[in-house]
């Protein structure tokens, strides 16, 4: 399958009936090479197609302890899609995946709300949820201001629904190219637990 514009971008968040999701976005870092960078367990890494990924992790396809991660490129960001779990916003997780880079990690949940961190070089930069009106914090809560306040999220305010995806097409320009037929192979395996 081609994918067309027609396929790219955070829109499938803002109209589909998504209930759950945690995304990580690295700068330049192969799949294979974000996949270990999260924990993932190295004997269940491989290249698969869609249909895969249930045939290979059955029921335990949306674990939140171990969940099952998928991966693509779209431009300069390698992207992580957990099917299950917040692996994406541990610190620990996101300190390990933007050692020399940069990463975004993105959740959300049927609350409803967002969490949003972005990573430089292994530190936290910037750090915010929008179930109540946000704080930003991080070492530069302020870094992403000029393009966060056009789109409503300015501190001490409730965010607008969604505009948290529109920061991260508009910061970092940002897109995901949905994982399509059948035999679109992606990179995938199953996260280890996070330790205590």
């Amino acid at each position: 399958m081609t994918s067309t514009d027609g396929d790219r971008g955070l829109n499938v968040f803002r109209e589909g009936d998504i209930p759950f999701y945690t995304l990580t976005f690295v700068r330049d870092l192969p799949p294979e090479e974000l996949l270990t960078r999260m924990g993932a367990d190295l004997t269940t890494v491989a290249l698969r197609e869609g249909t895969d990924l249930s045939d290979d992790f059955g029921d335990g396809l949306f674990d939140d302890d171990e969940p099952v991660v998928t991966t693509g490129i779209d431009g300069a960001w390698t992207w992580a899609w957990e099917q299950g779990g917040m692996h994406g916003l541990d610190e620990r997780i996101l300190s390990a995946v933007s050692a020399g880079t940069e990463a975004v990690a993105l959740h959300y949940n049927e609350k409803p709300m967002h969490w949003f961190k972005y990573a430089v070089r292994g530190e936290i930069i910037v750090d915010f949820h929008t179930l109540q009106a946000i704080e930003p914090a991080g070492q530069e809560p302020g870094r992403l201001d000029e393009v966060m306040r056009p789109l409503g999220l300015v501190p001490g305010q409730v965010a607008p629904l969604h505009s948290v995806l529109g920061l991260v097409e508009n910061a970092f320009g940002i897109r995901l190219t949905m994982p399509g037929a059948a035999d679109d192979e992606r990179w995938s395996g199953r996260l280890r637990p996070l330790p205590d």
